[in-house]
């Protein structure tokens, strides 16, 4: 009987984790480097509009070099340079120098993003069976592990380039063992591939419902502690229980997606899932108390938990593109709902209140069960 977790499992697994421990690594010390650098709120805000601006830009480029030189080379390299420049994160002394280290930080996110995920597309040709969702759940299990471990380092007083520095060192641990048993990229023919490939319809379908999933994403990172705070007028303590919720499921589920996924269908479990997202916006709007708004968050993360991994499954799937053009197009457009989702509540906020805007992410729930049931029903997958 073959095992469920090969070498070639484990290995690619090991690299989402990596991946996702580095970006909550820079997340969890935010803080201190805004105080170091005496930034205040407008200016960080566009101080980290330097990583998506780095991300969007390589998503041109990042699928040519995976076609070019392999998913597992660009793969080995790309995660070896997104931990390392967490140091020179972490080193900054100046606002321009921490600038173009977030933008080379996002760009080179960018290239281990398609490639890991190029990788986890080969696996599950190998394996015959879905893992996309699974090892995206090793990422978030990784952010978890990010930000227990960098309110360790703030408990101890570690300075952010030594913290980084010792997550690097992590890295190359972990790498040095894991990197051989990467898949190889000798099935594809990587001689011509163009620079810049204009996605189909059935991409930009794919796309949408990640942009749409993406947005609800954007909402909770940024805006579930403030809606518990503002709405749900929930004590100190409990101000970020609906976030712990929302990530809680969203990494527990990914776990079973796949088996999911193999049983009922992609397509049925696309639908479902926004249907979770909408149900659970609607009983943290019509019930703002804790209890309400934790089972309604904790819906919203078992809704987005899927989507995403799942998308990108079968974006590598098309046949009239390699799997890294795919991946690229499909998760570039769903980034800028996570780009836009933020903000697009605090505007609406501003102009009703929040509770307006959630009801709005709720009916875009509706709109990635709808968009779903176009997207096979017509068959453009």
């Amino acid at each position: 009987m073959k095992s469920s977790f090969p070498p070639s499992r484990l290995a690619v697994g090991a690299m989402f984790f990596l991946h996702g421990l580095s970006f909550s690594s820079w997340g969890a010390r935010i803080p201190a480097i805004k105080e170091k650098l005496g930034m205040s709120e407008f200016v960080l805000g566009t101080v980290l509009f330097a990583i998506p601006l780095g991300s969007i830009l390589s998503s041109f480029a990042a699928p040519w070099f995976v076609e070019r030189f392999g998913s597992r080379r660009v793969l080995t390299l790309g995660i070896l340079l997104y931990s390392a420049l967490l140091i020179a994160v972490g080193m900054a002394e100046t606002l321009p120098s921490l600038v173009f280290a977030l933008f080379i930080f996002g760009l080179s996110s960018n290239l281990v993003n398609v490639s890991v995920n190029t990788q986890a597309l080969d696996l599950e040709r190998v394996m015959n069976r879905s893992v996309m969702a699974s090892l995206h759940g090793l990422w978030s299990l990784a952010g978890f592990a990010g930000a227990a471990l960098g309110t360790l380092m703030i408990a101890f007083k570690i300075d952010p380039a030594l913290h980084f520095s010792l997550v690097f060192l992590f890295v190359v641990v972990i790498l040095i063992n894991a990197q051989k048993y990467l898949l190889p990229d000798g099935r594809r023919s990587m001689e011509k591939q163009p620079f810049f490939v204009l996605p189909n319809r059935a991409l930009i379908g794919l796309g949408g419902i990640a942009f749409l999933s993406m947005i609800a994403e954007g909402a909770m990172f940024d805006w579930s502690g403030v809606y518990f705070q503002n709405v749900i007028k929930a004590e100190p303590a409990w101000v970020g229980a609906g976030y712990a919720a929302f990530m809680s499921a969203m990494a527990s589920v990914r776990f079973l997606a796949d088996r999911l996924a193999d049983r009922f269908g992609i397509d049925s479990l696309l639908k479902v899932s926004g249907l979770f997202i909408a149900l659970g916006l609607t009983l943290s709007i019509i019930s703002p108390s804790i209890s309400s708004g934790i089972i309604g968050f904790l819906l919203v993360g078992a809704g987005t938990s899927s989507v995403v991994p799942l998308v990108m499954s079968q974006a590598g799937k098309a046949s009239s593109y390699s799997p890294g053009v795919a991946i690229a197009a499909v998760s570039t457009i769903g980034f800028f709902g996570f780009l836009l989702g933020p903000p697009l509540i605090g505007w609406i906020a501003g102009i009703s209140s929040l509770r307006v805007s959630f009801g709005l992410v709720a009916v875009l729930g509706l709109g990635i069960s709808g968009l779903s049931h176009r997207q096979f029903a017509a068959k453009k997958v």
